[in-house]
C-alpha cells in the first residue's frame, strides 16, 4: 500500500470540492497537486464516479483514508484506463515489419512486441501493485509514436501535445518529436543523398503544428493564465527544492556521483583529511526528499543538471536532423533523449526508466543489436524498481513476475534473431547474472546482520549504484552505435 494511494485520493478530493482557482494552492495534505491541468481534470472526472463507491474518500481532511471501496475504485480505475494502452500497443504492432520468417505466430515480431509491451514487468508493478496511472499515459505516447510512423503527423503531434499537459515528465522526449516533425513534416522532400531540400519547406505545415501546440496549451493553461496563477502552477510542476536525487537514488549518473562522494568522505575521515564536525550525518542517505550538499565533490545545482541534460541530448538530435532515417531514427532519438534526461536530470524518479524501456521495445524486435541493448536496459532498469515493493509478502511476487518477463524476453528475442550473432557478450552476461547474488544479499542476508540498524540505506545504495552501471553502459552503447551509423551513412552519401 504505497503513498501514491493517498496522493491520488487527495487529488480526487481537491478537484471535487474546491473551485479551479484553489487547485494549485490547497496544501492540507503534504501530497499537493503537482501534475499539469489535464491530469487535474482527469482526477475531477474520476471523482464524480468515486462518490458512488465511497463519498468519504472525497473529503479533503480525511488524510490517509483507505477503505476497501476506495482501494477497489482506485485499482479498478487504473485497469479501466489501460484500455488506451492496449489500443496503442495494437497500433504500434501494425507499424512493425512482421514479415520476418517465423515457424509460428509466437515467433513473429508483432506478437513478441505485444507481449513485451503488455506484459512489461516495470509498468505492471508500478501501476497495479505500487499504484499509479502510467498505463494510459504511455498509451498516449505509444499512440503518438504509431501515428508518426504511419505518417499521420498532425494526429501524432496532437496526441503528444495532450500528453505533455497530462504529465510534464514527457518533456524529456519533446526534442525528438520537435525535430522529427520539423524534418519529416515541415520539409516535404529531401535531396537524393538524404539532405534537406530547402525549397520544400512548408510554412503551412509549421503553422498547423504551431496551432495544435497553442490550442492545446490554451485549453490547459488558459484558465490559470486568466486567474493570474500560472507562476503558482509552474512552481508546483517544477519543485526544485526537492533536491538532486529522490529518497531512493534513481540508477543514473548522479547515483554514481553520490557514491563517489560518499566513498571519498569515508576515506577522508579515516585518514583525517576531513573535519568530522563539519560533515552532516547521512546527508544523502537519510532516505529523505530534501536538498543536500556534497562533502568532497562540488554540489550540483538544477542549472548544472539542465546543462548536462542538454549537452547529452544534442548529438542524438543532431543525427535525427541531418539523417532522420525514418521512424527508426526517430525512435532511436526518442530513446536517447529519455535516457539522457534520466541520466542527468534533476530529482529523477527510478520509475522514469520506463520512458526509455517501452519505446526501445519497438526497436528490439527489428534488429539484433537493438535487442541486445534492450535486454541489458530492461533487466537492469526493472531490477532497480524492486525497492518500490519492500514488504515481505511482495518479495516472491516481484521475483516471480521479474523472472517470467525476463525469461520470456531473452528466449523470444534469442529465437527471433537465432541466425544473428549472440545478443550479449560474456561480460554483459556476467554483469546481469550478478543481479541474483545482489538481490539475495539485499533481501535475505543484510536484514539478518547488525548493519540493518546502523546502515539501513546500504541495500538501496548497492542496488542503485550497481544498476546505474548497467543503465550507463546501455546508454553509452546505444549512443555509440547511433553515432557510428550516422557517420557511416554520411560517408556513403559522400
Amino acid at each position: 500500500h504505497s503513498t501514491d494511494f493517498e496522493v491520488h485520493r487527495n487529488w480526487l478530493a481537491i478537484t471535487h470540492n474546491l473551485p479551479l482557482s484553489q487547485w494549485y494552492y490547497e496544501a492540507t495534505s503534504e501530497w499537493t497537486l503537482d501534475y499539469p491541468p489535464f491530469f487535474a481534470w482527469f482526477e475531477y472526472a474520476l471523482s464524480h464516479i468515486a462518490k458512488y463507491f465511497d463519498p468519504k474518500m472525497l473529503v479533503i481532511e480525511n488524510l490517509n483514508y483507505s477503505s476497501h471501496a476506495t482501494i477497489f475504485f482506485q485499482r479498478f480505475s487504473v485497469i479501466f484506463t489501460d484500455i488506451l494502452f492496449i489500443y496503442a500497443v495494437h497500433e504500434c504492432c501494425r507499424c512493425v515489419n512482421g514479415k520476418r520468417a517465423a515457424k509460428d505466430i509466437l515467433e513473429k515480431p508483432t506478437f513478441i512486441l505485444a507481449v513485451l509491451l503488455l506484459w512489461n514487468f516495470g509498468l505492471l508493478i508500478v501501476d497495479h501493485i505500487h499504484f499509479q496511472y502510467n498505463g494510459f499515459l504511455f498509451g498516449l505516447m505509444l499512440l503518438s509514436v504509431a501515428r508518426l510512423c504511419q505518417k499521420r503527423y498532425l494526429e501524432g503531434a496532437l496526441l503528444f501535445a495532450i500528453l505533455l499537459h497530462f504529465k510534464h515528465i514527457y518533456v524529456y522526449v519533446a526534442p525528438a518529436y520537435g525535430i522529427y516533425l520539423l524534418r519529416s513534416y515541415c520539409f516535404t522532400a529531401n535531396n537524393a543523398d538524404g539532405s534537406l531540400k530547402w525549397r520544400s519547406f512548408s510554412f503551412l505545415h509549421v503553422i498547423l503544428l504551431a496551432l495544435i501546440v497553442c490550442l492545446v496549451s490554451a485549453l490547459s493553461l488558459g484558465p490559470f493564465i486568466v486567474l493570474g496563477q500560472l507562476p503558482q502552477v509552474i512552481s508546483r510542476l517544477f519543485p526544485f527544492k526537492r533536491g538532486l536525487c529522490h529518497a531512493y537514488w534513481a540508477p543514473n549518473f548522479w547515483a554514481l556521483y553520490n557514491a563517489v562522494d560518499k566513498a571519498l568522505t569515508v576515506v577522508g575521515l579515516k585518514y583525517n583529511f576531513l573535519d568530522p564536525t563539519k560533515i552532516p550525518k547521512a546527508s544523502m542517505t537519510g532516505g529523505l526528499v530534501q536538498e543536500f550538499q556534497h562533502t568532497v565533490l562540488p554540489s550540483v545545482t538544477p542549472l548544472a543538471t539542465l546543462i548536462c541534460t542538454f549537452v547529452s541530448i544534442l548529438p542524438s538530435v543532431f543525427c535525427l536532423w541531418f539523417k532522420p532515417q525514418g521512424p527508426r531514427g526517430f525512435l532511436q532519438c526518442l530513446v536517447l533523449c529519455a535516457l539522457s534526461s534520466f541520466m542527468f536530470g534533476w530529482h529523477v524518479h527510478e520509475k522514469a526508466i520506463l520512458l526509455a524501456i517501452l519505446p526501445l521495445s519497438l526497436l528490439s524486435v527489428q534488429r539484433a543489436k537493438d535487442a541486445g541493448i534492450y535486454l541489458i536496459l530492461t533487466t537492469t532498469g526493472h531490477f532497480s524498481l524492486f525497492p518500490l515493493l519492500f514488504t515481505a509478502p511482495e518479495l516472491p511476487i516481484k521475483i516471480l513476475l521479474m523472472l517470467l518477463f525476463t525469461v520470456y524476453s531473452f528466449s523470444s528475442l534469442k529465437s527471433l534473431f537465432r541466425r544473428d550473432r549472440p545478443l550479449l557478450n560474456w561480460l554483459e552476461t556476467i554483469y546481469l547474472v550478478q543481479l541474483v547474488p545482489l538481490e539475495i544479499f539485499c533481501e535475505i542476508v543484510f536484514p539478518l546482520t547488525s548493519w540493518k540498524l546502523q546502515l539501513p540505506f546500504v541495500p538501496l545504495l548497492l542496488t542503485s549504484v550497481y544498476c546505474a552501471l548497467g543503465v550507463t553502459y546501455a546508454w553509452l552503447k546505444l549512443y555509440i552505435r547511433v553515432l557510428t551509423e550516422h557517420v557511416s551513412v554520411r560517408q556513403k552519401a559522400e
